[in-house]
C-alpha cells in the first residue's frame, strides 16, 4: 500500500487503461451488490425529502451533476488521446459506466455533496477568518478541506495493487485533481444551495440537460 502522487507513465498503467477501456458497460463482473448500493442512495435522498431538507438535497444534484460532466469531458479526451486523464480499472469494480468513473465510485458522489453540506453545520456563512474584503466562510473552508480529502483518497486509490484508480500523465495527479476537480465539485455542493431559487433551477436544470444529452449522442456513437 502506498501513495502516488502523479501519473507513472508507464507501460503497465497504459495497459491497465487498454483493458479497462474493453470493461467499459460490461456486465462480466456484475454482482448484486449493484442493488443494494442502489437503495443506500435512495435511503439518503427519501430521507433528506421526508425531513425537508431541500437545501441537502440540492447540494447532493449539484456535485452529481458536475461529476457527470467531468466524466463525459474525460471520455471524450481518452477518445482524441488515447487515455484518459483518470480511469477505473475493471478488477476493481462490478460495472464501468465510463472510462473514469464505476458505478460503485459514481453512486458515492451521489451523496458526497449532501455529506459536504451537512458537515457546515448550522451556520455554512460562519466567517473563519476576515482581511479588508478577503474572507474565508464555512462553506469555501468546507469545499476545499474535502477537496483536499478526496485528493489524497483518490492518490491512495492510485496507489493499490489492483490499480483501483489509474493515472497515466506524469502531470496528472493529487494536485491537478485538488484544484480542477475536487474544488469545482464541492464549491458547487456547498455555494450552489445559496444561489436565488430561480439561478438554482437555471444552472441545474441546464447541466442535468447538457449532462442527458451529451451522453444520448455520445455513447451510441461510441465516442464515449
Amino acid at each position: 500500500m502506498h501513495f502516488i502522487f502523479f501519473g507513472p507513465s508507464s507501460a503497465d498503467a497504459m495497459d491497465r487503461v487498454k483493458d479497462a477501456l474493453t470493461h467499459v458497460r460490461d456486465t462480466l463482473n456484475f454482482n448484486w451488490t449493484f442493488i443494494f448500493i442502489l437503495a443506500v442512495v435512495f435511503y439518503v435522498y427519501w430521507t433528506e425529502i421526508k425531513n425537508k431538507n431541500y437545501d441537502a438535497i440540492i447540494a447532493g444534484i449539484a456535485l452529481y451533476s458536475v461529476h457527470w460532466l467531468y466524466e463525459i469531458v474525460n471520455a471524450i479526451i481518452c477518445k482524441i488521446t488515447g487515455y484518459p486523464l483518470w480511469c477505473v480499472s475493471g478488477e476493481s469494480t462490478t460495472f464501468i459506466l465510463l472510462i473514469g468513473v464505476c458505478w460503485e465510485l459514481s453512486m458515492m458522489f451521489s451523496i458526497a455533496g449532501i455529506i459536504s453540506y451537512k458537515m457546515l453545520g448550522d451556520d455554512p456563512d460562519k466567517i473563519l477568518f476576515q482581511k479588508g474584503k478577503f474572507k474565508i466562510t464555512m462553506r469555501l473552508f468546507g469545499a476545499i478541506s474535502m477537496a483536499l480529502l478526496f485528493a489524497l483518497i483518490e492518490s491512495f486509490l492510485a496507489g493499490t495493487e489492483n490499480g483501483s484508480f489509474i493515472w497515466v500523465y506524469k502531470w496528472w495527479g493529487v494536485i491537478p485533481v485538488f484544484i480542477t476537480t475536487y474544488i469545482p465539485f464541492f464549491l458547487a455542493s456547498n455555494f450552489v444551495p445559496k444561489f436565488k431559487p430561480k439561478t438554482k433551477k437555471i444552472f441545474l436544470i441546464s447541466l442535468i440537460a447538457l449532462n442527458i444529452l451529451l451522453l444520448a449522442i455520445l455513447i451510441p456513437l461510441h465516442i464515449i
